[in-house]
């Protein structure tokens, strides 16, 4: 390995020469915030740069890549849609997504309340001839929850969360979210097995993508369900499992919507624990052995993530890997605690759109400040040094919603990518991610690694144990951002293909069907099954239509 990383606890007169060093650097880091701090405040821009948007963004600039009317396997249809019983919460007019760069009109938006308001749109949608997509909190960044001239059935009114300890499960309806969730579980000392990294999504999204998460002996989502009820187009609802119709479970699941209507799900969960953070600073090409040594050759450690530098000098190649572990002590777990505040986060985040200086700052801040000011707790039962006395509970560990990604500054917008990459091909595929971004506008903002491996579902991302890379970019809202960004995907989703990795089908559709066929080799399946359940065609988006 070319760089040791010592255990805390261990080599230290080693550990102590470097202490004034790095006492130096968090003061320069604390210094240069505090100075960028005052420059924003004492302006005019500081409410714009650091303050909570008051209203969701409007982008305008045209679509990424808009479907074309002409060709679309069922036309838009000329119903008047005040005819839908009880009304429609949104008559014609668009919907977007997250980035704001998918506007799509529809026919309108149904936003059931129950069972019955589900069949009832589809019934409206069968009468009138209507696609119908289904959506929740439209983090999806592609258009996969809308379809031109179709009916969007909104699932956000489908919100109920039942606990079972006994059985240790909760049933939760598809448009719930992972908040509300941890919520309901966290008072009676249980836990979710998995979910995705970030709480504001709905559990119902999540299915559709077969998300994952911070915990990577856990896997994905789909390892964690033990059921699901899904109401296909004729109204029928079927429960399905891997013993109930497995063929339609292992299709729904990373399905995206494409077979009927999720209507809630029975997840699995574990017990609520106490875990101590730690983190440590490595180079790049040393992540394949210490994750394999340290991280999965510890079965102390539950949870983790990897952090990679975005800052010019050591972009992508200096890295903090967090895990979390088991204590093996009595710690008690106390109640969910909500973030105070994300207006120094944001305003640094934002800082860092405009380039080195910015990203220097982010980076020096995460990597100095970050871990002196988190909200950690001290052990009762250990007399731990330094980062060793942050204890976190399970669930506090899942509950972030990342509040501080939301802006006012109608200038940028964010896009997500994600890679999937054999632990062997992670540093070259880096190296290229370099290479490509000094190439491009795009400004990556964010950089992160977890671990996922492969799970029995038709559109699996993972074809056996493999590293996630996670992108978070921002790109100007104009034609020449939305260009530039097709451009760096185009690039990235050819180099992950070329060692033997695949991408995530969530985010914007700039790859090819043949791409999609290498990444995902049960495509057929899925389209074979798709015709099987849904012979209308009913259930349609912007992914069946592009590769459908």
């Amino acid at each position: 390995m070319g760089t040791s990383v010592p255990r805390r606890g261990s080599g230290g007169r080693h550990r102590g020469a470097h202490r004034p060093r790095r006492r130096r650097l968090v003061r320069w880091s604390v210094v240069v915030l505090a100075l960028l701090v005052v420059l924003v405040v004492g302006g005019p821009q500081y409410a714009v740069w650091s303050g909570e948007p008051v209203a969701a963004k409007d982008c305008v600039v045209s679509p990424v890549d808009p479907l074309p009317t002409e060709g679309l396997t069922r036309a838009p249809a000329r119903a008047d849609a005040a005819a839908y019983p009880g009304g429609l919460a949104q008559q014609g007019g668009t919907v977007t997504d997250a980035s704001c760069l998918t506007r799509t009109p529809v026919h309108g938006v149904a936003r059931p309340r129950d069972e019955a308001g589900v069949r009832t749109a589809l019934a409206y949608a069968e009468e009138h001839d209507l696609v119908v997509s289904v959506g929740g909190t439209q983090h999806a960044l592609g258009g996969q929850a809308s379809y031109p001239g179709g009916l969007v059935v909104d699932m956000r009114g489908l919100d109920g969360v039942t606990v079972d300890e006994g059985e240790r499960t909760a049933v939760v309806q598809a448009g719930a979210t992972w908040h509300q969730v941890l919520k309901a579980v966290h008072p009676v000392g249980l836990s979710v097995a998995t979910m995705p990294s970030v709480d504001v999504l709905s559990v119902g999204g999540t299915v559709s993508v077969n998300a994952h998460g911070l915990d990577f002996r856990a896997g994905s989502l789909s390892s964690t369900i033990r059921s699901l009820r899904v109401m296909t187009a004729d109204g029928v609802v079927h429960r399905v499992s891997r013993e109930e119709e497995p063929g339609l479970f292992e299709a729904v699941v990373g399905g995206y919507g494409l077979f009927g209507i999720v209507l809630d799900v029975e997840l699995e969960l574990v017990d609520s624990e106490m875990y101590r953070l730690r983190s440590r600073t490595i180079e790049h090409r040393d992540l394949p052995e210490v994750f394999a040594a340290q991280v999965a050759g510890d079965d102390a450690v539950r949870l983790t993530y990897t952090h990679l530098s975005t800052a010019p000098g050591s972009m992508l190649q200096e890295a903090i890997v967090y895990t979390y572990e088991r204590t093996g002590t009595d710690e008690e777990v106390p109640p969910l605690r909500e973030r105070a505040s994300d207006r120094t986060s944001r305003l640094v985040f934002n800082l860092a759109r405009t380039g080195d200086l910015g990203q220097r700052v982010k980076w020096g801040a995460q990597k100095h400040v970050l871990p002196r000011v988190r909200g950690c707790l001290e052990s009762r039962n250990e007399a731990l040094r330094e980062m060793e006395a942050c204890m976190v509970a399970r669930n506090q560990a899942m509950y972030e919603s990342l509040g501080f990604l939301r802006n006012r500054l109608p200038q940028y917008t964010d896009v997500l990518h994600e890679y999937f990459l054999p632990h062997e091909q992670i540093v070259p595929f880096l190296d290229e991610l370099r290479a490509q971004l000094g190439e491009h506008d795009a400004q990556l903002l964010s950089a992160s690694i977890r671990s996922v491996h492969r799970e029995d579902v038709v559109l699996d991302y993972a074809q056996g144990e493999r590293f996630s890379l996670v992108l978070y970019l921002s790109q100007a809202v104009s034609d020449e951002g939305n260009e530039d960004m097709a451009s760096l995907t185009r690039a990235l989703v050819a180099s992950s293909l070329e060692l033997g990795g695949t991408f995530y089908l969530p985010y914007q559709q700039h790859y090819t069907r043949e791409q999609v066929a290498q990444a995902y080799p049960r495509l057929e399946e899925f389209v074979a099954t798709k015709r099987r359940y849904d012979p209308g065609l009913r259930f349609q988006n912007s992914f069946w239509a592009r590769y459908g």
